[in-house]
């Protein structure tokens, strides 16, 4: 399964008084990115939140290699580094589209719950679902 990256023009709102995209923005970034992979596996947010499923955040982690300036666009390379059917975790490269300069590296990690808070299992009760996110986590291991 091929995914292209993420691409995302720096806004002039992004940066801070030192004209570079402020440090918070970048959590935005993955985001944007994570929305993008599920929509490309057609499992988007809102495919999963009307089925009943939600996916908090459970942690963040980011190290800022480069700076990214006003108006850089930039190319968010994702994939899934571990998948239970409950929790999953993502790293990210965010590398300059022009240069390919390595601008940041990070990780997130997530889990299913169901409307009412509790853990939900996709394996159990999205066997399809569960397949799909198995498939794209072997091939990018």
């Amino acid at each position: 399964m091929q995914l292209k990256p993420y691409r995302h023009k720096t806004q002039y709102y992004e940066t801070d008084t030192m004209k570079i995209v402020h440090h918070s923005n970048y959590v935005r970034w993955m985001e944007e990115a994570r929305c993008d992979f599920l929509e490309q596996i057609g499992l988007g947010y809102d495919v999963m939140e009307r089925a009943g499923i939600l996916s908090p955040v459970l942690s963040v982690a980011c190290e800022y290699k480069s700076m990214t300036r006003f108006p850089d666009t930039v190319l968010i390379f994702l994939r899934m580094t571990s998948y239970t059917g409950v929790r999953f975790e993502f790293e990210y490269e965010i590398r300059d589209e022009k240069t390919n300069a390595l601008r940041t590296v990070c990780r997130s990690s997530h889990c299913f719950i169901d409307e009412n808070g509790k853990p939900l299992s996709i394996k159990r009760k999205f066997p399809a679902w569960d397949e799909l996110f198995c498939r794209y986590a072997e091939s990018h291991r």
